[in-house]
């Protein structure tokens, strides 16, 4: 009966070949010169990680950035301050004037070409410095020679007045009014004080060929007053006279020179009268004193109506 329950249509053997099998099995490689037969061991499946595990690994991570952003802040606020620190040793440690510690009067200005001024401004800025030096000492010559000018003819004691005091208003005025904004300019590279720098300094440059020329009764030891002490037989003081008038027509030349450098580096950084009106502006708008007055001007319109 076997014979005839079994169906005579189907296949010798009945594979379904979308079955999948629990475990395959990899055979394994013989070595070369065993006599032991190949053995089949069954393939592991890659385990699945738990959920556990994942957000475990998750929170590891999180950690890391944690710490590296905490790292990064405090490598920042480190920065910040050591900023800060600089910033206020700059305003405190004043090194201009070069004052002795004994004196009662402190520096003023802090000036270090090679920490403030860019390397490609650091030589026209010194040579400008050097012209305020030597200005100063062609003024202080000035005095001398007037001073003996004087000595040999009382008629000029007006010029040997106006001497000293071209020496005691000059030489600060020159320092605050065109040295120190051309080094503002090249430290920030700001179009206000490159303007003010050049709208003085042309006027100093003015002023120089006045002095080299030597109007009798300005105080100025030119050419002129110079010849015209001569005739009147004072050689020594006449001589004196001319080396402080050459000293003016050095400063003037070198005025001049220093004045077409500025402008041509002036016309690289691409500064504007524009952008030197806005920060112009910016800097009126800011300060405290300009809110102090509007302020009050606003109260007192309102208080008048």
């Amino acid at each position: 009966m076997s014979a005839f329950d079994t169906n005579p249509f189907a296949d010798p053997v009945d594979v379904n070949p979308f079955q999948t099998n629990a475990a395959t099995t990899v055979p394994v490689t013989q070595l070369p010169g065993s006599s032991q037969p190949a053995v089949l061991q069954p393939s592991v499946e890659p385990t699945q990680p738990t959920p556990q595990a994942a957000v475990s690994a998750a929170q590891a991570g999180l950690l890391r950035q944690q710490e590296e952003l905490d790292r990064k802040a405090a490598e920042l606020e480190r920065k910040e301050r050591e900023l800060q620190n600089t910033v206020a040793n700059l305003h405190v440690r004043e090194n201009w004037p070069p004052l002795p510690s004994w004196c009662p009067v402190k520096p003023c200005f802090y000036q270090d070409f090679s920490t403030e001024i860019p390397a490609d401004y650091q030589r026209i800025c010194k040579m400008l410095y050097y012209l305020w030096m030597l200005h100063s000492v062609t003024l202080f010559l000035n005095l001398l020679a007037c001073l003996a000018s004087f000595s040999g003819d009382s008629s000029k004691g007006v010029d040997f007045g106006l001497s000293i005091l071209w020496f005691l208003i000059f030489t600060p005025c020159a320092f605050l009014c065109w040295y120190r904004p051309i080094y503002k300019a090249f430290r920030s590279d700001n179009s206000f004080s490159f303007f003010v720098f050049f709208f003085v300094f042309f006027c100093q440059i003015g002023i120089y060929i006045i002095q080299l020329v030597g109007i009798p009764g300005l105080g100025d030891s030119g050419w002129i007053a110079a010849l015209s002490t001569l005739k009147n037989g004072s050689l020594a003081v006449s001589v004196i006279m001319m080396v402080v008038a050459g000293f003016f027509t050095l400063c003037a030349v070198l005025s001049v020179f220093l004045l077409q450098r500025v402008h041509s580096l002036y016309r690289r950084t691409g500064a504007s009268f524009q952008q030197a009106q806005e920060e112009f502006s910016q800097g009126i708008f800011s300060s405290r004193t300009f809110h102090r007055a509007a302020s009050s001007a606003a109260q007192g319109a309102f208080q008048g109506n």
